[in-house]
Parts: C-alpha cells; structure tokens; sequence
C-alpha cells in the first residue's frame, strides 16, 4: 500500500514537474509579461495625462512590453480612482493620481475608495507650478503691491480657477489664509475659460498651472506676480515665490506653498517586488532627459520619489488640504 502511494505520488510528482515547465506560472515569468495599464481618471491631453503618457511611453521601451494608458475620466477623478482601486492588484493595472486625490477625502467624505487605504504608492511623478498671474490693467506689480490694493477695497478683487475645490482654488484660498486677503474666488469649468476671462478683465487674477500660465505669460498677455512653490521654478526663473514676497505662515501651516501634482499608485495587495520594480523603473522614465524635457515643455517638473516618500507626502497633503477646505468652507459644486 505505500509502495503504491509512494509511486502515485512520484508519478504525480513527476507530471507536475513537466507541467510547470511546460507552462511556467505568473510568479516565475519576468515582470512585465504582458501590457500594463495605466488607468489615467481624466481626459487625454491634461497635465496629469501627458505625465502618464510620457512614463508610460519610456516605460514600453524600456521593457519591451506595452504601457497603455487608459483614460476613465468622470467626477473630478473619482471615477478613475474607483476602477483602479478594484483593479487586479497583479502589478498590471496601476494609477496616475493627482492633488485632487489628496483634496476629495475633504470634500466627499463618502468616496467608494480609501486613497491611502485602498492603494499603495509607487512614486511621486511630477509637480506643476501654480502661478499668480494678473491682468495687464492691474496696477500691483509684486505680492506686496497686490496686498496693498486688496486692503484699500477688501472683497472687490477676484481671482478664477479651474473649478470648484480643485488645485488652483486652494491655492487661492491659502493665499486669503496666509496673506490676510479677502481676494474673491470665481470658479470655471476648466483652466481655459477661466483664463479667456482673466484676458477679457472679467477677472483681475488667476492662480493657474504652469501650463496653462506659461504661453500667455510669454505673450505679454498676463503679468506673472509670483510662483506659489516653495522655491523658485527653472520655468519662470526671474520670477519670486509668494513665500519669499513676504507671505509667511499662518494658520498652522507652514510658509505658503501650493503646486499640482501627479503621481503613480497600485492597487494595495500589488506584491513587494513588483512594487519596487515599478518604483525604480517609474524612476528611471522620469529622470531619462527626453521625458523631462517633454514634461518641461508643458510646465511640470519631473520629480521621482520613493514609495515611502510619496507616501508622507500624499499623507502631509491631505491633511493639509483638509484645513484648508474646512477653514475656508469649501463645498462641492
């Protein structure tokens, strides 16, 4: 009787052995294997979306396996966010999220996904600055000036963003915070309509990112007053930060300091390996000259991290955010 088990089981054995050379499973296949996705929660063409698609395009040579980008736009990037985070956490579906990701926990306590629970970070991609911009016809000239005009009349200068709660508002409603301004915000549809009305004087001022900013800066049809990172932008070299304008922190916030931004993620549950995998080659894209100089070429700033890295960031972000929002009273349109 166990001579007979014995010998099943070697010849069980030994038909396992074959099969799994024959067919050799996922885990011992070289990753990628097959297509990866990059599910992008916005449409083609934005700043979040050409960073994708210039780390993914990298990222299919440098595997020799395609990237794809796969665009789910929809409720501010909820949509998006909400596929990725039931996606297979195989290493083959990834996410391209963005400071709205670290916004919406503030402002929709109810979303169908944890973004810090439900996912684990991959890598910081790049940062966008955001710019101060003025109509031509506005007399301020610089942070101090603004702030001047803004106290002679308080509530009658306005600013416009790319919508409700998103990025450039905040970085607006920092701004009142930490500035002691009472500048009015007007909400868009999207960056381009808000910068038609900034051309036409519907509005005076603009917090937008850099890549909607930089080609009317360059055209003298805006007049750039300061960038709102923390350092100066190799973008806009000549022109000063808020922060070194004289705008220090309040609030229990540090010194002023807002940018847009995009990042990588997977799905949580993606294996170690695959994720330092990931990281490093995310890494590698976005430090390779041509995708920096594509990424420059739309205002953003490559700027690759380590996931632990992206992590206190995401974190630090969100609850940052999150007192702005309820300082300022944000509602969702």
């Amino acid at each position: 009787m166990t001579q007979q088990i014995t010998r099943r089981h070697c010849i069980a054995g030994g038909a396992a052995a074959a099969a799994a050379l024959a067919f050799p499973s996922l885990a011992q296949q070289p990753y990628p294997s097959r297509p990866v996705r990059f599910i992008v929660p916005f449409p083609a063409g934005g700043p979040v979306d050409t960073t994708g698609r210039a780390v993914a395009q990298k990222l299919s040579e440098l595997w020799g396996q395609q990237a794809i980008i796969d665009n789910r736009a929809g409720a501010g990037g909820i949509v998006g966010a909400d596929i990725a985070s039931r996606s297979v956490a195989d290493g083959y579906n990834l996410f391209v999220c963005s400071i709205h990701h670290a916004v919406l926990p503030s402002l929709k306590p109810k979303l169908p996904y944890d973004i810090e629970r439900d996912f684990v970070p991959l890598s910081f991609g790049a940062r966008f600055p955001v710019v101060l911009v003025a109509h031509p016809s506005l007399p301020a000239r610089n942070v101090a000036e603004l702030i001047a005009l803004d106290r002679k009349a308080p509530g009658t200068l306005s600013f416009g963003s790319s919508g409700n709660g998103g990025g450039t508002h905040l970085a607006g409603e920092l701004f009142n915070m930490q500035a002691g301004t009472k500048l009015q915000h007007v909400p868009y549809k999207g960056s381009a309509p808000a910068m038609t009305d900034l051309l036409g004087g519907q509005v005076q001022l603009m917090f937008a990112d850099a890549p909607t900013a930089l080609p009317q800066i360059k055209g003298g049809k805006v007049r750039a007053i300061a960038v709102a990172s923390a350092r100066r932008t190799v973008l806009l070299p000549d022109v000063p930060t808020v922060a070194e304008s004289g705008v220090a922190g309040l609030s229990g916030l540090s010194g002023y300091e807002a940018y847009s931004w995009a990042a990588f993620m997977a799905p949580a549950g993606t294996p170690k390996d695959i994720v330092q995998r990931l990281s490093a080659d995310i890494g590698r894209a976005l430090n390779d000259p041509q995708v920096s100089l594509r990424l420059h070429e739309v205002g953003a700033e490559a700027a690759p991290s380590t996931p632990e890295a992206f992590a206190k960031t995401l974190h630090a972000e969100i609850a940052k955010w999150t007192q702005v929002v309820r300082t300022a009273n944000i509602r969702m349109d």
